[in-house]
């Protein structure tokens, strides 16, 4: 899903922003999450972003992209925030996955649960410009385009940066697969 809405400039209101912010509400929230591999700080994240995009909203250029637009605000606010500058902060152990309900056997829950450990594991591994650049794409399923806008870097460095990040990722599931 793609938000370029053409907005007219005398138009960027309050009611305009909650139009174009809200339905963003869950995709931001899920990127901050894994930025910040914490819950409290993905909620503070996602509502200082709010605040600040609320305030700057007259600064968004009509006839852009809102949805790069803020998501560069949430990844700004996150390299600034505390966990950003630290970069490496441990899940809760509430953030598991939730076990499948069904017929499956306890050894097929433990499989999968082994193998999306080992994945988070793996990817939360990665420095945070390859983990960002990845989650975007694969996760929040933005185009080279709109993941360049949103961390204001070239679309080049974005594909660099995702190849290099699927090899590092490839390499350390490889790794583990090895050890276990």
């Amino acid at each position: 899903m793609v938000y370029l809405i053409q907005v007219a400039e005398e138009r960027l209101t309050a009611a305009t922003f909650e139009g174009l912010a809200m339905p963003l509400f869950d995709q931001l929230y899920n990127f901050a999450h894994w930025l910040a591999q914490d819950r409290t700080e993905a909620e503070d994240l996602v509502q200082e972003t709010y605040v600040k995009a609320l305030k700057g909203f007259s600064s968004f250029q009509p006839g852009t992209n809102f949805r790069a637009w803020i998501y560069r605000i949430l990844r700004n606010t996150f390299l600034t925030s505390r966990t950003g500058l630290k970069a490496t902060v441990a899940l809760d152990a509430d953030d598991g996955p939730e076990l499948p309900a069904g017929p499956e056997t306890p050894e097929t829950i433990f499989i999968e649960h082994s193998q999306h450990q080992f994945l988070q594991a793996a990817i939360e591994s990665l420095p945070v410009h390859f983990r960002e650049v990845l989650l975007l794409c694969e996760v929040e399923e933005m185009s080279y385009q709109e993941i360049a806008e949103a961390l204001s870097i070239p679309i080049g460095t974005v594909m660099s940066r995702l190849s290099r990040a699927r090899k590092a990722l490839r390499e350390s599931l490889q790794q583990k697969l090895v050890r276990s």
